[in-house]
């Protein structure tokens, strides 16, 4: 038995096949197959309004995103395969192909990037005056300033953390693995960003050594990593919106500054 769509509703299924991933001749053929048992590839073409030297290519596609199978008879015929199959099925290996292309970007991406380094560096020339400091705006760079340093940490980690996060140290696995390599890891958070799914977390730092205290108030967020090097953020002045500009610094003199005023404050935070 056939079964016709709505125009309307045909465009919008149309259009949602698409957004997950099929062409345009794709989706209008697999919506013009789910309502029927089966069809020659010119007789779909046809019904789908899919240029007639273009239906193999499409349902080669269909077949291999598993949205269409091959029923072979005296001449080849095709048939959807089931919405609850076929979806799940091609978004599942969409997925792994995603995946597995980050990964190699990843690795791509991690090899490139000491590369240019190397390059960066023969293009400056040298250290410039102000190379002990940098400025970061940006929260995925500050982030990844943040772990950099979190990840190379010997001795003593210390931190001022309030929202907004570009990092929230309460859930950043390598927090826990410099402690559990005996680094001295000290947190200070300010108390109105302590929530139940905060205190949650709490007791797992604790088993691994983190030690974290409260304070009222803090009057920037601030990592220093083995007293030389780490980052300020000090939030925005001007715009409404919150928004941090990060200072990165790698510099004894600042580090022993800051490590002066992360312990002022650690002495009047309050034990959990």
């Amino acid at each position: 038995m056939d079964a016709e769509l709505a125009p309307v509703d045909f465009q919008r299924f149309w259009r949602r096949l698409q957004q997950l991933g099929l062409n345009a001749y794709e989706s209008r053929s697999y919506l013009v197959l789910l309502g029927h048992p089966r069809f020659k590839a010119l007789e779909l073409a046809a019904r789908a309004h899919v240029p007639r030297q273009k239906i193999y290519e499409v349902l080669d596609s269909l077949v291999e995103k598993g949205f269409a199978q091959v029923v072979q008879e005296r001449t080849k015929l095709f048939s959807a395969v089931e919405p609850s199959l076929a979806i799940p099925g091609y978004l599942s290996r969409r997925r792994e192909a995603l995946d597995q292309e980050l990964a190699d970007n990843g690795r791509a991406g991690a090899a490139l990037t000491d590369d240019l380094k190397l390059l960066y560096s023969e293009g400056q020339g040298g250290r410039g005056t102000l190379d002990f400091l940098r400025i970061v705006s940006e929260p995925a760079q500050t982030a990844a300033e943040y772990r950099r340093m979190l990840a190379e940490v010997r001795t003593e980690y210390l931190e001022f953390s309030r929202p907004p996060y570009a990092v929230d140290p309460l859930d950043e696995k390598l927090v826990k693995q410099a402690a559990a390599a005996g680094v001295r890891c000290r947190i200070l958070l300010e108390a109105a960003s302590l929530d139940e799914e905060h205190r949650q977390r709490l007791s797992d730092y604790a088993a691994v050594g983190v030690e974290v205290r409260v304070a009222d108030s803090l009057p920037m967020k601030l990592a220093v990593f083995d007293g030389s090097r780490g980052l300020v953020a000090l939030l925005d002045p001007v715009i409404t919106k919150p928004a941090w500009t990060s200072v990165v610094f790698d510099h004894e003199g600042m580090g022993e500054a800051m490590q002066g005023l992360f312990e002022g404050h650690w002495r009047k935070g309050r034990a959990l």
